[in-house]
């Protein structure tokens, strides 16, 4: 047997002014984006923009459902809908924001299991890094460089 470490870098932001103008206009996207989002079961509202090659952006938020699982997250929302709008050209970044209107949501939400898949999908379609920014309702802002950071295992078309 060997043991094998998997690890990544990212950066770690106090807050939303310490980003270069182009990540923090995304973020601020993914911010207004979660005051359209329809969660009125859980409260938790998220936002997602997606910036794309031909500086177009993207957003999404998160959209519930009574049956459950048939609402989709801000990410989802907003990656698909680049795809659907944009079919071929390639997404550079994907910010993420949450609150909540029961607390303050002060650390950054990370994406479900779900999203994280669908991401990667178009991260290896394009064949290039797809940059990952999360934040909670203030306060600091991790920036990732890949998705395959936060999903290094990934299940591909690779094995079908």
């Amino acid at each position: 047997m060997k043991k094998q470490t998997i690890s990544f870098d990212m950066s770690v932001y106090d807050s939303i002014d310490e980003l270069s103008k182009t990540d923090k206009d995304l973020m601020l996207k993914a911010v207004g984006a979660r005051s359209n989002a329809y969660a009125p079961y859980s409260s938790f509202l998220v936002g997602a923009a997606v910036l794309l090659e031909n500086g177009e952006i993207v957003v999404g938020n998160n959209q519930e459902n009574a049956a459950y699982p048939s609402g989709l997250c801000a990410e989802r929302v907003a990656i698909y809908q680049a795809a659907a709008i944009y079919p071929n050209v390639k997404m550079v970044s994907v910010a993420i924001s949450a609150t909540s209107k029961n607390y303050k949501v002060l650390e950054p939400a990370a994406p479900c299991g779900n999203c994280r898949q669908s991401m990667i999908e178009y991260e290896q379609k394009q064949k290039e890094p797809l940059t990952l920014m999360l934040m909670g309702e203030v306060g600091k802002v991790l920036k990732c460089n890949s998705i395959s950071d936060i999903l290094p295992l990934a299940f591909s078309n690779s094995f079908l």
